[in-house]
This record gives C-alpha cells, sequence and structure tokens, in this order.
C-alpha cells in the first residue's frame, strides 16, 4: 500500500464496520453470522455501543423504541412527511422532511431530560436528597425555561405510555438490570411537581421523560436519546408518507382548501 492509499484508509478508519469484496462485519461480527439470529433492536445496540444486549437490556431499548414510533398527524414531523408525500418527490425525501422537524422544541425533549436527570444524579451524589436535588436542578432549568424537558403534555392528563414504561423500568431494577437512579431522579421530579401544583392540573411525566429514563439507565448519553427517538419516529413518518403517498391528493397544504379564507389577513405590524 502507498503512502497516499494509507493516508486515505486512516481518513476513513472505523471501528463500526469493515468492508471489503465477499466480507461485511458490523462491528468485528461477520454479518451472515447476525442475519436471522439477531434482532433489529440488538443490531441498533451493536452498532452504537460495540457489545450485544443482554436480553433484558434489548427488552427494555425496545419497548422505549416502540413507544415513540408515532403520535399522530398533528405532531409537525408527521404533518410535514404527509405533505412532502404529495408533491412528487419518494418516500425518502418525505422521510427526511419529517425528521429534519425533529428539533429542540419537537423531538429534543428526551435528550434535554436526560441532560437533566443526569444533573439530578449528580446532585444527589454530592449529597442531596432525591427530592431536594430535584428542586435545585429544576429551579436552574426553570430560570431558562418554563418547560421541564420530559413533563406534561398538551394533549395527555396522562401520557399512557408512562405507566408500561416505567414498570418496564421499576421490573428491571428490581431484577438488577439496571440500577434506577434516573428513575428516582424522574420520580422526585414529579413528587416536587405535584407538591408545587397542590389542586392544579398534574405534570406527570410523558413520553419524553419516560424513553429518557429507559435510555439513560440503559448507559446511552444524551444525544443518543434524541438519536434513538429519532429511529424510533421514523417508522411512524415513514407510515404516514405511504398511506399519504396513496390517497391521490397532489400539493397538500396545512388545511383543506374549503376552509381558506378568500382574503388572508394581514399581521398587524405588517
Amino acid at each position: 500500500m502507498t503512502d497516499d492509499q494509507n493516508e486515505a484508509a486512516l481518513w476513513w478508519a472505523t471501528a463500526v464496520s469493515h468492508i471489503e469484496p465477499g466480507h461485511i462485519e458490523l462491528r468485528e461480527r461477520p454479518v451472515q453470522d447476525l442475519i436471522g439470529r439477531t434482532s433489529l433492536v440488538d443490531v441498533v445496540w451493536l452498532m452504537l455501543r460495540g457489545t450485544m444486549p443482554s436480553r433484558p437490556q434489548s427488552a427494555l431499548l425496545e419497548a422505549a423504541l416502540v413507544a415513540g414510533v408515532d403520535h399522530g398527524p398533528q405532531a409537525p414531523s408527521i404533518a410535514a412527511a404527509r405533505m412532502a408525500a404529495t408533491c412528487g418527490i419518494g418516500l425518502n425525501n418525505a422521510i427526511a422532511t419529517g425528521v429534519n422537524m425533529l428539533g429542540d422544541t419537537h423531538g429534543g425533549a428526551g435528550q434535554q431530560c436526560v441532560e437533566m436527570l443526569t444533573d439530578i444524579r449528580t446532585a444527589h451524589d454530592d449529597g442531596l436528597g432525591w427530592d431536594d436535588a430535584a428542586r435545585a436542578v429544576m429551579a436552574e432549568w426553570q430560570d431558562r425555561s418554563r418547560y421541564l424537558p420530559g413533563f406534561g403534555h398538551r394533549f395527555h392528563p396522562v401520557d399512557p405510555r408512562r405507566d408500561p414504561l416505567l414498570g418496564l423500568v421499576e421490573r428491571a431494577v428490581a431484577n438488577g438490570v439496571v440500577e434506577g437512579d434516573f428513575l428516582q431522579a424522574a420520580l422526585a421530579v414529579e413528587s416536587v411537581l405535584r407538591r408545587r401544583r397542590a389542586g392544579a392540573r398534574p405534570v406527570p411525566m410523558n413520553i419524553d421523560g419516560a424513553t429518557a429514563v429507559i435510555y439513560a439507565e440503559l448507559g446511552f448519553p444524551a444525544p443518543l436519546a434524541r438519536g434513538l427517538f429519532v429511529l424510533s419516529r421514523s417508522v411512524g413518518i415513514l407510515a404516514h408518507a405511504w398511506e399519504e403517498s396513496g390517497q391521490g391528493r397532489r400539493n397538500k397544504g396545512p388545511v383543506p382548501r374549503s376552509v381558506l379564507p378568500a382574503r388572508l389577513p394581514r399581521p398587524k405590524d405588517a
């Protein structure tokens, strides 16, 4: 190998995969040894972590991925993908349109929640009780925003995905699969909010909070909480884009043409 070839090889060196003529390895495992023997969830873990999960770890990750697949066409990512699917582009472009809507406000709360729960665990490790640690970190977060990532939902008084996910985490803690610190941190936030809002509508964990607990308990860094959510939600985006592409609409807009006013009002400051 020449110096230039060696430099090019080093430029693209990676531990994720290795490809040669007639040979494909994923994290040093021949792909033919994975096909038919390894679930997609296990391969996701393998590709991100370089190891294979235990069966209980895999089940917990799968539960989080299943829970985040879809939340209806009112979600901006889904709505954008459905509109894109009517504009003469392919499914890949429609999916990309939806995925590109997943930012800090829509889709980023899981990552932010892992960061917040990590701060709470650190404060607890420094000697504060769980509720005091939660209260201190919540104050810091609410200095920046009135929203706490992973808590409360504009549609659901109680997110129907919360209880089954947290039940699985509690079982995993009891079985020694995960330690439970992030679960305790999240429950402490709920406890503080419940006392603070006595008599008002409660602000329990939502899907972002419950899956953040799982991703953090399984050892995924905060940015991967967003990446895994994007991976999960892509399934719903694909399904919606595919359904929309078969309905015969062209250039679908945000509202039916029949409800458009004859003249759109001008902004007051225009």
